[in-house]
């Protein structure tokens, strides 16, 4: 595990990637945040990317206050679906402060 600290200043974003770093990653990940949202900074939302097979790509806003902590899947995660279960490839961003 690679513990990283980031910090944002107005301007700033992260564009949608995986956190995949040579042969082993473990399959969680963990982000905090550690400032108050509008009072803080404004925009910075935490934004989740499912890339889901012959299907338009879905995102989803984590909406966190300070202290807040989501775990999420750093390459993909299992759905059930009508024919079994598949998997989606899951990309995490942080929206333009």
């Amino acid at each position: 595990p690679t513990p990283l600290l980031l910090q944002y200043v107005p301007g700033d974003f992260n564009c949608l990637h995986q956190d995949l770093y040579g042969d082993l990653a473990f399959p969680l990940q963990v982000a905090i945040l550690l400032s108050e949202p509008g009072e803080d900074f404004t925009g910075g939302e935490f934004a989740l990317t499912e890339q889901r097979p012959r299907m338009q790509s879905r995102v989803e806003v984590v909406p966190l206050r300070q202290g807040d902590a989501v775990a999420f899947a750093v390459h993909n995660r299992p759905v059930q679906g009508t024919k079994g279960n598949y998997r989606v490839n899951l990309r995490h961003g942080v929206s333009r402060l």
